[in-house]
């Protein structure tokens, strides 16, 4: 019975780990993706009305 609590711990992770990454690719796109689009947008458009180029870390000012 050793072999047994030794390989559920993995078992338990790994069927965790397998949720995780499909939480997350369902979570891409969709009505999410055009909030992101919008919130890049409205980033560059800020830079660009300042005069100065957009950095690829700049954030808009409401985030």
């Amino acid at each position: 019975m050793d072999y047994v609590s030794a390989l559920v711990p993995p078992v338990v992770m790994a069927a965790f780990f397998i949720g995780l990454v499909v939480t997350i690719v369902k979570s891409q796109g969709g009505p999410n993706k055009a909030k992101e689009d919008a919130a890049v947008d409205a980033a560059i458009a800020l830079a660009e009305a300042a005069g100065r180029p957009a950095a690829p870390g700049d954030r808009p000012a409401g985030a």
